[in-house]
């Protein structure tokens, strides 16, 4: 039996869990641990650090603990609850914290889960070697620890986030706000942060003063390194992400895809357009990024303000389908035509790309416009429906069929827990380029010779 008094405890129990971890590394999955008082934002990085783990393709689902506590008291009645000295309220949420765990259990040993994100306070050091403890005597787990010290967004995540949760319905602002702090007092006595000396063998992040500062001790693996490259990277400055498509182009009117055509005159008029829009945006510091096709670099032309051309904005290599028509890629490639629209996500084109490759290839735009404050990226169709995905949270059969018209600016503004979208269309007329998804896709009965029809792969 542990004695999770004893705090060398905790660092000699998951050394033993490290060695066993060794071994297996490369398949282990991995639970992310959020650590840190009410209201410091953890439930905001827990929830776009699983939307990043997401869209690169790394199955991830959030476990917030605060949603088993309500399931389980449906009316919430005050801060009382939370007192340390409350032994039915203790006895409540440790009951909620299981069920989170063997929850997270279920969806990585059982449901094929890669990463799980559990998120609680989880201010003693009792309480973080409990989940070790449940995680090694169960599953073979990479741990994470996540700790979130912000202290300057207190006041606004009060307002804007915890007064809207079903625990404050119906309260006046003044009476929430005042009960709220004297929860986040029944945890301050015995919170235990991550200690320098006793978690030294512990594997963990701290975020301090919103980003300012970071800490980052025994990462891990590949996995790991990636979602602490991704929480060093964001930010909670206020600002918008404006997205759009190049002008429509001479390939757009003749039904063409890819290729690397000018503006059409109708893609003109919209540029000019774009410009006079952005210009009474009056938007401060605007960066405007394009691809390094002419489609893009024609339009931002029009906007009389200086930009930068990113290679990975390119569209969509289609491969030796580049320039041809739907209608000949149809009756040339039948199979190929067929086998995209059965998944189009993770089909390749021969010689070219996939929205799967596309999705990896514009990592580093999203790390970027983490990074970045107000952003104007012109950009494809294919390019911009993987960027709305992960602001959005669409899933991999989503995506590849996100409408995305031309001429049509989406104005993009992060919020607590999500991304605000308006759309704004600017007046000039373009074709339509969406293709909606096909039904009953059935590659069995194409003809014998449609099967022997395929294009060089070589």
């Amino acid at each position: 039996r542990v004695n999770s008094s004893r705090p060398l405890l905790l660092t000699h129990f998951y050394s033993l869990s490290l060695c066993l971890m060794a071994v297996c590394m490369t398949n282990c999955p991995t639970l992310i641990v959020a650590v840190g008082l009410p209201a410091r934002g953890k439930t905001y990085i827990s929830k776009k650090l699983t939307r990043y783990l997401n869209w690169i393709g790394v199955p991830t689902k959030e476990f917030n603990v605060g949603q088993y506590r309500r399931e389980c008291v449906k009316i919430y009645k005050s801060f009382e609850f939370f007192r340390p000295d409350n032994e039915e309220g203790l006895k409540i949420r440790k009951q909620c914290a299981l069920a989170a765990l063997n929850d997270v259990r279920q969806y990585l040993s059982v449901e094929g889960g890669h990463v799980a994100v559990f998120d609680a306070t989880n201010t003693t050091r009792e309480r973080r070697v409990t989940i070790m403890r449940f995680c090694f005597f169960t599953f073979l787990i990479s741990i994470l620890f996540l700790l979130s010290s912000n202290p300057k967004v207190i006041a606004e995540n009060i307002v804007q986030v915890k007064l809207g949760s079903p625990d404050y319905t119906d309260r006046n602002t003044e009476e929430a706000i005042q009960d709220f702090m004297k929860r986040i007092k029944c945890y301050e006595n015995s919170y235990q942060p991550l200690d320098e000396n006793l978690d030294r063998e512990l594997s963990y992040i701290k975020i301090m003063d919103v980003g300012q500062r970071y800490l980052v001790n025994r990462v891990l693996d590949h996995i790991q390194s990636r979602i602490v490259y991704y929480l060093m990277n964001i930010h909670i400055t206020p600002r918008s992400i404006y997205l759009c498509r190049h002008g429509e182009s001479d390939f757009n009117v003749r039904g063409h895809i890819g290729g690397d055509s000018g503006l059409s005159p109708r893609g003109k008029e919209f540029a000019q357009c774009l410009g006079r829009f952005i210009q009474d945006q009056n938007i401060k510091d605007l960066k405007v990024w394009t691809s390094q096709m002419k489609r893009t670099i024609q339009t931002a032309e029009a906007l009389g303000v200086p930009y930068e051309q990113w290679k990975t904005l390119n569209e969509i290599d289609a491969g030796v389908c580049e320039e041809m028509v739907y209608e000949e890629i149809q009756e040339h490639y039948p199979l190929e035509f067929a086998l995209r629209d059965q998944d189009k996500y993770r089909y390749r084109y021969p010689k070219g790309e996939s929205y799967e490759d596309l999705v990896q290839r514009l990592e580093p735009v999203i790390m970027e416009l983490e990074r970045q404050e107000n952003v104007l990226v012109i950009c494809h169709q294919a390019v911009m429906r993987c960027l709305l995905a992960y602001f959005l949270d669409k899933s991999a059969e989503e995506l590849p069929y996100l409408k995305c018209p031309l001429h049509t600016v989406l104005k993009l503004t992060p919020v607590a827990y999500g991304c605000k979208v308006e759309s704004i269309y600017l007046n000039v007329e373009a074709v339509n380029t969406h293709r909606d998804k096909p039904e009953n896709v059935d590659i069995s009965r194409l003809p014998e010779e449609a099967l022997l029809t395929v294009p060089p792969h070589y």
